[in-house]
């Protein structure tokens, strides 16, 4: 088993392309349950079966690296927003919290332990159809935003929306959660920062985040709560 640090967050990503993950496609879905089985059945495009079964394959095997579970035994349920967790933990294991997220041609999965966490990878070339930052962004980040030049408004968008989904992912409230009751401040090289309305119970001292460009088209967003100095963060690619 690999070492997970209880002051730590391990990161794995997967490109959805990539020819050694697509060849154990059959084997990811040999450790799915019935329920994910039929989930992916659900969905109407291969590449988002195929998606789905690296998904399931990464999580269930990254965290069987930290338990010694197999990783068909993982049972897993959703909180009333959706977010999936680990049904019971197994005896002798540690308190593994995970959080996953997938875009087109890539998938992250976070995990760490006994801690709030939430990750969030866009691809930067999506087409943005609507006016998301005016609907959805708090006043000081719409105005930050169109502060930029207009051609580089879009890239940015994507630093401001992974973090804000992060965020909310380790809440486990989604987006019952108002994204504009919260603000991030981008201050590069230096983290991001948060700030909260009243509205909000939460501490922005208790949160570490951070950003990452897994490739040139992907940005990353990861939030943790802390109790003290920042956490070591690994981020890499894998084939589940």
């Amino acid at each position: 088993m690999d070492l997970l640090p209880f002051n730590a967050v391990h990161i794995d990503l997967v490109d959805t392309a990539n020819a050694a993950a697509l060849a154990r496609l059959e084997s990811y879905k040999t450790l799915m349950s019935k329920d994910e089985h039929e989930r992916m059945a659900r969905l109407v495009f291969d590449r988002d079966r195929r998606a789905f079964a690296i998904t399931r394959g990464l999580v269930r095997t990254m965290l069987s690296r930290y338990a010694a579970v197999a990783p068909q035994d993982w049972r897993f349920i959703e909180n009333v927003h959706g977010r999936p967790e680990i049904l019971e933990r197994p005896s002798g294991a540690p308190d593994l919290r995970f959080n996953i997220s997938h875009t087109d041609g890539l998938i992250a999965c976070a995990v760490t332990i006994g801690r709030e966490v939430g990750v969030d990878v866009e691809h930067i070339g999506r087409h943005l159809t609507h006016d998301i930052p005016g609907r959805f962004f708090a006043p000081d980040e719409v105005t930050d935003l169109r502060k930029l030049p207009a051609e580089n408004q879009q890239k940015v968008f994507f630093d401001y929306w992974t973090l804000k989904e992060a965020y909310i992912k380790a809440r486990g409230f989604g987006l019952a959660l108002p994204l504009g009751d919260f603000a991030f401040k981008l201050n590069p090289p230096a983290p991001p920062a948060i700030t909260f309305e009243p509205s909000l119970d939460d501490d922005p001292a208790t949160w570490q985040f951070m950003q990452d460009w897994p490739t040139p088209q992907h940005r990353l967003g990861l939030a943790v709560r802390r109790d003290g100095n920042d956490l070591p963060i690994r981020s890499r690619f894998v084939v589940p």
